[in-house]
């Protein structure tokens, strides 16, 4: 039997299960992690965090995520405001910004004396090979939007990979939006490879949008943080949102977030939140 401790904790309603694995052993690929996910039987989360050293001596951290469904998957924007949260409040390090190594490279979170977290989210990518994302034959791989087919229902969408691939695609009203069924069917499109999340953006304003995701391997979630960097990205890309370097305020069912982005070379989005931890717990199973 292996005991464990772990911290819970959420940003704008995203719930993880955060594990320290540099002070205790902990080997994901042998732990229940589905298990633990589920809501009425187990400590309820969306994403597992798991803290290790960095493989890669820039880096003050290795950050891992899986799903609820026990998938690693590359990213999660909420979760890196947990992690950087989690780190400092654990005496892990006493940086106020940190270099975190990703599967998709290097985040750079950064810790406000009022509590929010600001993440550098890095450089979005657009190209058909870096969602990953199987265009038909007659596609335009570097074109702003694509069209599926869903059934047969044509859907409009725009794929931008924040570290985790995602697919955008505006609604007049996201309350009436049919999330569930749409994002499944979208979330496993055949054109999406290794799947994909989907976010339903509607615009109130040019600095001000609404939105829900359907994150992959996990369903509808409170608030997706790379999913709100990427419908900003889309938005303004777009010409729908205001390129300015403004920040865009995101509406999600868990609070909001303001993103930063321009369409200038090489710059990064910019997303900043808050974190909140809920509790402390112990976890006992047989690895």
């Amino acid at each position: 039997m292996t005991t464990l401790t772990f911290t819970k904790m959420h940003g704008l309603g995203n719930d993880f299960m955060v594990i320290d694995g540099i002070s205790q052993p902990f080997n994901p690929d042998r732990a229940p992690i589905a298990a633990w996910a589920d809501r009425h039987t187990g400590i309820g989360f969306d994403q597992l965090l798991l803290i290790e050293s960095p493989h890669r001596p820039d880096a003050d951290f290795c950050y891992r995520i899986f799903n609820a469904d026990g998938s690693e998957v590359e990213q999660c924007g909420n979760g890196a405001r947990c992690f950087a949260r989690f780190v400092y409040d654990k005496g892990l390090t006493r940086k106020q910004e940190i270099v975190v190594e990703t599967a998709k490279g290097l985040i750079k979170p950064r810790l406000h004396p009022d509590g929010l977290v600001t993440v550098d989210m890095g450089k979005p990518r657009f190209l058909a090979q870096e969602i990953p994302f199987t265009p038909l034959a007659a596609d335009d791989q570097q074109a702003l939007t694509h069209v599926l087919r869903v059934g047969a229902q044509p859907v409009t969408v725009s794929c931008v990979n924040m570290g985790n691939p995602h697919a955008v695609l505006l609604v007049d009203d996201i309350d009436s939006a049919p999330v569930a069924e749409l994002g499944l069917a979208i979330e496993t499109h055949v054109q999406f490879p290794q799947r994909v999340n989907v976010g339903f953006m509607q615009i109130s304003s040019p600095h001000h949008i609404r939105l829900r995701v359907f994150e992959r391997g996990v369903g509808e979630t409170q608030a997706c943080g790379t999913g709100a960097c990427a419908a900003v990205v889309a938005g303004i890309r777009l010409g729908l949102l205001a390129d300015d370097q403004t920040p865009v305020r995101v509406d999600l069912a868990g609070g909001q977030l303001s993103i930063q982005w321009s369409q200038q070379p090489d710059a990064s989005v910019m997303m900043t939140g808050p974190v909140q931890t809920v509790y402390e717990g112990v976890v006992t199973y047989h690895d």
